[in-house]
């Protein structure tokens, strides 16, 4: 784990099976969770400061993804914050409560948030999710069933949908 803040915005980076992950936080919170190369990351003055890796909420974050990847977290239990309009705070929300393992098109999440015919908006919002994995817009796909775009790439979609897929299926794993 390496580290890198602006006076009330630090981050960390972590390692992880599809490569670097930036974790931002604001004033103990997590703000932001970005992979390398994704879509919709600002520019690395944004991720503010080195932060403590040993320190809150770092700590706990790196703690929590770890045992995600290894197949032993289903849910995280993180203080988020992430920055964005009312509307998209309400997708984020909605993503959160996809469950584990399980995948659901946009226009069933423009539902699920009260807005049934901005499933177009409700992709861009999705697009936009500032904190990947916690707030899990892997989990959102075409109507019939197509992996469709994914900020930090459709590679590492297909890995995080099989990941959970497979470690909500006992017997198997990913690898």
């Amino acid at each position: 784990m390496t580290s890198t803040t602006t006076a009330d915005r630090t981050h960390v980076i972590v390692d992880s099976p599809i490569g670097p992950l930036t974790i931002v936080a604001v004033d103990g919170s997590i703000s932001a969770l970005y992979m390398a190369a994704q879509r919709h990351a600002p520019g690395a003055e944004a991720f503010g400061l080195p932060g403590d890796p040993a320190e809150e909420p770092f700590a706990t974050a790196a703690g929590q993804l770890a045992a995600y990847f290894a197949g032993e977290l289903t849910e995280f239990d993180l203080p988020l914050a992430p920055a964005g309009t009312d509307f998209q705070r309400r997708v984020w929300n909605g993503l959160r409560a996809i469950p584990y393992g399980q995948t659901i098109s946009y226009g069933e999440l423009a539902r699920r948030v009260g807005n049934p015919a901005a499933s177009r908006a409700v992709g861009l919002a999705n697009g936009r999710n500032p904190i990947a994995i916690v707030v899990p817009c892997h989990r959102v796909i075409g109507t019939d069933g197509s992996m469709t775009g994914y900020g930090g790439g459709l590679d590492r979609k297909r890995f995080l949908l099989a990941l959970e897929r497979d470690t909500a299926s006992p017997g198997t794993r990913h690898t």
